[in-house]
């Protein structure tokens, strides 16, 4: 292909196409003034100017590749829930697609499909003191609806039991009026913020080390029912080997996750 793009740019025929050319009519001027027009026009084509569309059609595009993602991780817990794949390729897969939708949601906050590479990476500092700043989960820990007992806790889950325990029990009793009947988060000693989300089995507490966004909080949600869903057969079977059961808030310890 590039030997024949240059054979078009220099007006020169390949080895195949040289025939013996008839006797001459007339003067052969016009293949001499040809070359240096296709040359001029191919060196004066402006280069095209992004078109508003363009952008649109990339957040969507964006978009729609976040949601092929989730789509493959729920997928994931029916596979792991159902015994096609074990534990590590469980947590091998989930960190795979965690990275990729994180790298999505990088470009999407600092380019916006609006700049080039270069303006992205001069947003760099901004993007590193949200980072910086934001609630970072600490550890979490898991209870049985029914029984009220502990199933795991997970990583530095350092809260006084006289504490915390109350607040369960007062959480899993109140009723929809005081609590709304969904996950709810509150201030403790230190500047950390304890979070409650229930579930239909079980429910889980997180400590972040400040304030959660409101999307931190939808992601815990989400992380909850992902958990559930994957080990919805030994949850349902009690009594629960804590030692079966899977866990991926594992990959969000310690991590910042808006």
């Amino acid at each position: 292909m590039l030997d024949w793009l240059k054979r078009v740019l220099n007006g020169t025929p390949s080895p195949q196409e040289k025939k013996p050319l008839p006797p001459p009519t007339q003067p052969p001027v016009r293949e001499k003034t040809a070359v240096p027009q296709t040359q001029a026009a191919v060196a004066e084509r402006p280069s095209p100017t992004p078109h508003p569309e363009t952008v649109t059609s990339g957040q969507t595009a964006a978009q729609q590749f976040l949601d092929k993602l989730q789509d493959k991780i729920s997928k994931l817990a029916d596979d792991f829930a159902t015994g096609n794949i074990n534990r590590q390729q469980f947590q091998k897969l989930y960190t795979h697609y965690q990275r990729e939708i994180r790298a999505v949601e990088t470009l999407i906050e600092t380019d916006q499909g609006q700049s080039e590479l270069g303006d992205a990476f001069q947003e760099g500092e901004s993007v590193l003191i949200r980072q910086q700043h934001a609630a970072k989960a600490k550890g979490y820990a898991i209870y049985e609806n029914n029984s009220g007992m502990p199933l795991s806790t997970l990583g530095k889950f350092e809260v006084d039991p006289a504490l915390f325990v109350p607040m369960l029990s007062s959480f899993r009793s109140a009723t929809e009026e005081i609590f709304g009947g969904g996950m709810q988060a509150t201030a403790i000693e230190g500047g950390r913020w304890l979070c409650f989300v229930p579930g239909e089995m079980t429910t889980l507490m997180a400590i972040f080390t400040a304030e959660p966004a409101n999307k931190q909080l939808d992601f815990l949600e989400q992380l909850h029912r992902l958990f559930e869903k994957a080990n919805r057969k030994m949850l349902k079977n009690p009594p629960v080997d804590p030692s079966e059961l899977l866990f991926p808030h594992e990959h969000f310890l310690g991590k910042w996750k808006r």
